[in-house]
């Protein structure tokens, strides 16, 4: 079986990387505050319960 082809890695300029980080910093930063603002305590608690089943059923299927 053939390998596929792979791309050379385009280089992207030092300025133009260290623009993304600062951009993801700010974004970061921001995040969890303004995701959570106008979400109520049920909508949380929901929310939290979903994930905490979501993760056990995940670690059940890798456990069988």
């Amino acid at each position: 079986m053939a390998s596929p082809k792979r791309r050379p890695r385009k280089l992207i300029r030092d300025d133009v990387l260290d623009l993304f980080r600062a951009w993801g910093r700010e974004g970061g930063k921001k995040g969890g505050s303004l995701r959570w603002k106008g979400v109520t305590p049920e909508q949380r608690r929901e929310i939290a319960r979903k994930a905490v089943q979501a993760r056990w059923a995940k670690a059940k299927r890798k456990s069988q």
